[in-house]
Order: C-alpha cells, then structure tokens, then sequence
C-alpha cells in the first residue's frame, strides 16, 4: 500500500541502518581500546571477573617487590659473610705462623698487626651489610619477612646470622690477638671454629635466598598466567573485530542506499496524480 503518512519501507531501513550503527560503533570502540570488554556496560559479570583478577595481579606485584627487597638484603648479608670467611682463611695463617716459637719479636709484631687489622676489617664489613636498613649480620635483627601472598596473609621469613665479634659465630673476642706464642696457638682453634661457624651461617643465608627467589619466581608466573586470563576474558579479537569491521561498513552504504531509495517511495504516489 502506498501512504504519504506512513513510509513503513523507510522505518524498516532507518531500524537496521541504526542497528548497523550501533555494530559499527561497537567494533570500532573494541579496535580503539583492544577491548572486547572494556567497561561494566559491555558485559557486567566479565567485567567484574576480570577486575578482581586485576586486583590480584596488582597485589602479586606488591608481593613481588617485597621478596626482592628481602633477596637484597639476604644478598648483602651474603657478601658480608662471604668476605668475613676470607679474612678468617688470612687471620688463621697469622695465627699459625705467629704461633712459630722461633720467630722473632719484629715478625711476630709485624704479624700481630695484621691479624689485628683484619680482625678490625670484620666488624667493619658488619657494620655496612646494610640494605634498605635492614642488616642481619650485626644482631640488630632477628629476622626478616617478606609478603607470600597477594591478600597480605601469608609470608616468608629468613633467619639473621649475628658474625659479630666475641659472638656465638666469630668466637674470635673483640681484642684478641697474636702478641704471643700463647695466644697465637690458642687463637689458631678459635679461628678454625670462627670459620667454621660462618660458613655453616653462609650456607643457611644461602638456603633463605634460595627460599626467597623460589617464592619470586611463583609469584611471577602465578602473575602472568592471571594476566593471561585477564586477556582471555576481555581481548578483543583484533583479526575478527577487522572483518566485522569491513562488513559493517558494507551494511552501513546499504543501508543507506536502501533508506534513500524507501525515502522516495512517497514520490510515486505523485505520479498517480499526473
């Protein structure tokens, strides 16, 4: 029926020119952003799903800067204890070759100055084996703990190791020395456990660090695969949203081409009245 009041043809072209729109819109907007869902309107459940995801990558992060924090510090400790063994290895020879009886009282003097400065050279290292204030070699610390989890309640901890002078590792006293053939003889023990004791402390650093770095490397690879299933959840298909993107563009000139063409409809109905 023809109608110069109602152009039905035209309503049917303008509602699927305006839903094609609509489509083209939507492409467009998931190219521009790479999101297939980028805000809780385009899909709310999703939407949610992945920002609490994004809520523990986010937190794996915070807990991925606190193990490497404590790596650090561990490493610190590490070095300062690794150097403290080898000033033991080179005082334990003082002390073995001050504990000659023949030596002379130059040799010996000259022998007790170096075992002295490398007994001062220990409490030197302590002191600076500090990192992000934190120093476990100097008993100002029990212990250090670093974040395990991404809701704060979980941690791991690694115990200090006090290398102090006149303490229960380096038994070696504050002013011990090699003065004598007495004391260089006595001194020769007490360095050998000294350094024992250090090298047993080293290695129970070394397995905390190992302990920490194990840790870092989960939180890391727990991180990316939430990451990838964030991308699963909310990527767009960027091969996929392009095809559409060129059909729809296709439907829009038709669309068009068939709005115009129901638009002069009317037109014909003026040709009846000829």
């Amino acid at each position: 029926m023809l109608s110069v009041n109602t152009n039905s043809g035209a309503m049917v072209a303008l509602q699927s020119l305006n839903l094609t729109e609509s489509n083209l819109q939507n492409t467009q907007n998931q190219i521009s952003t790479g999101l297939k869902v980028a805000s809780a309107k385009d899909n709310g459940s999703t939407f949610a799903i992945a920002q609490n995801m994004r809520g523990d990558v986010a937190g794996y992060q915070a807990v991925t800067d606190s193990l490497n924090r404590g790596i650090s510090v561990i490493d610190v400790a590490m070095a300062a204890g690794q150097s403290i063994s080898d000033l033991l290895i080179e005082m334990k020879q003082r002390a073995l070759a001050a504990s000659d009886t023949s030596l002379d009282t130059a040799s010996r003097n000259a022998l007790n100055n170096d075992f002295t400065a490398l007994r001062d050279q220990i409490t030197s290292i302590i002191k600076n084996a500090v990192f992000n204030g934190v120093n476990l070699v100097d008993g100002s610390t029990n212990q250090i703990s670093a974040l395990a989890s991404s809701d704060g309640t979980r941690h791991i901890t690694a115990t200090a190791e006090n290398m102090s002078l006149s303490g229960s590792i380096v038994t070696i006293a504050a002013a011990g020395t090699i003065s004598t053939q007495a004391n260089a003889s006595a001194m020769i023990a007490t360095v050998q456990a000294s350094l024992t004791n250090v090298n047993s402390a080293l290695a129970k650093l070394g397995s905390s660090a190992a302990k920490f770095s194990v840790q870092a490397g989960f939180v890391g690879k727990l991180s990316d695969t939430l990451t990838t299933g964030i991308g699963n959840l909310v990527d767009a298909n960027m091969a996929q949203e392009s095809a559409m993107l060129q059909s729809l563009q296709v439907k829009q000139q038709l669309g068009a081409q068939a709005l115009s063409i129901a638009n002069q409809s009317p037109q014909i109905i003026m040709s009846l009245f000829r």
